[in-house]
């Protein structure tokens, strides 16, 4: 393999009053503002009022990454903690309530929130997006095919979204099922090549399903402004580590993705892949999967085993990676962390009320975790 792919990672806030844990509908511009003079340049609006997207700069290792995350998220914390708010990017908040958020009034949300209505109402929900830079005059799409199948293993490391609409609901990543309702943000049709690519999005255009400047929203896809290959099924994830072990992972998998012996997905391989995705928004690391070898069902454990076996851990990065990953499926995604939270509260005599806030306050605290050893 040749010199690592430099990488880049995109989180999801929602801006939630420090006292209540309740999420701020209707922040005032003064609160978007310092939010965009902390960030600078990493700052970006997102679908709702309520909500900010941290864009990273070009990382070329997981030292980097942690440092400048560690350092935006304490610094943007301190800031909001100074007027009464806070930061919260589980990618579902326990007792939000959706029809109460308030959309951006840009005009590109507006066109969003003209064109897609309740769906996009009601996607008041947190990503971790993470991208990785592929060389000039590789074929992307070949890239996306060759990873496609593990995608269902990030998302089980990730899990962070069990609550919605103040219940319980049963699923580890609730927000890939909201996501769900969207055209074009599942997993990204069977293309084999950019050319396909190209002639499925001008078909698209033509007819008038695709916007001239419109993007697909799949699980993974090709950046339109970026030479990258984008991750984008994953729940947002409290804990930096849990974010950058998802990201080393990736990372590593679309470095030995490059290699001239990474093979292409099967038809067969699609659909397994789709009944892992599955399995992994119901129950996250503790789904039984369709596994590598013979198709024989694995527990995500030996089905990390068999992704380590197939693309060694060959860097500091990518071994750090492995490791966390494994620490993630032994003590618990963020989901299962939520869900102890308010078993313990209730288990104390509080009420649904205050037990959801002590979801938000494990949550907020995750987030403000120090992070591992760089």
């Amino acid at each position: 393999m040749g010199r690592p792919c430099t990488f880049g990672i995109e989180e999801e806030y929602l801006l939630v009053a420090l006292d209540s844990g309740r999420v701020l509908s209707s922040p005032s511009a003064a609160l978007t503002r310092l939010c965009r003079k902390v960030l600078g340049a990493c700052f970006a609006e997102e679908m709702f009022r309520s909500q900010i997207e941290l864009a990273s700069p070009v990382f070329e290792t997981l030292h980097q990454a942690r440092a400048f995350l560690n350092e935006q998220r304490q610094r943007l914390s301190q800031a909001l903690a100074a007027e009464g708010a806070g930061l919260y990017c589980a990618a579902s908040h326990p007792c939000a309530q959706w029809l109460r958020q308030h959309p951006r009034d840009t005009p590109h949300f507006r066109q969003l929130f003209d064109d897609y209505r309740l769906v996009a109402r009601r996607s008041l929900l947190n990503g971790l997006h993470v991208h990785v830079g592929v060389p000039p005059g590789l074929d992307r799409m070949q890239v996306i095919n060759r990873v496609l199948y593990w995608l269902p293993l990030l998302l089980s490391l990730s899990t962070s979204s069990p609550y919605w609409g103040g219940q319980d609901t049963g699923y580890m990543s609730y927000r890939r099922v909201v996501c769900g309702e969207w055209p074009h943000m599942g997993l990204p049709e069977p293309l084999p090549d950019w050319s396909a690519y190209e002639r499925y999005r001008a078909l698209l255009q033509r007819t008038g399903t695709l916007a001239e400047d419109g993007d697909f929203w799949w699980a993974i896809r090709p950046s339109r402004r970026f030479p990258t290959v984008e991750l984008r099924i994953c729940d947002g994830c409290p804990r930096l580590e849990d974010a950058l072990a998802i990201a080393g992972l990736f990372r590593h998998l679309v470095e030995h993705a490059l290699g001239r012996h990474a093979g292409a997905a099967s038809r067969e391989m699609r659909w397994i892949t789709q009944e892992n995705y599955w399995r992994a928004m119901r129950h996250g690391r503790l789904a039984t999967f369709i596994g590598v070898h013979e198709q024989q069902p694995v527990s995500a454990e030996v089905w990390l085993t068999q992704l380590q076996a197939q693309c060694p851990a060959d860097t500091a990065d990518a071994e750090r990676s492995f490791l966390h990953a494994r620490r993630i499926l032994r003590d618990g995604s963020s989901a299962d962390r939520q869900r102890q939270a308010y078993g313990l509260a209730r288990e104390q005599g509080l009420d649904e009320r205050l037990a959801k806030r002590s979801v938000v306050r494990q949550v907020m605290d995750d987030l403000l975790s120090a992070t591992g050893p760089a």
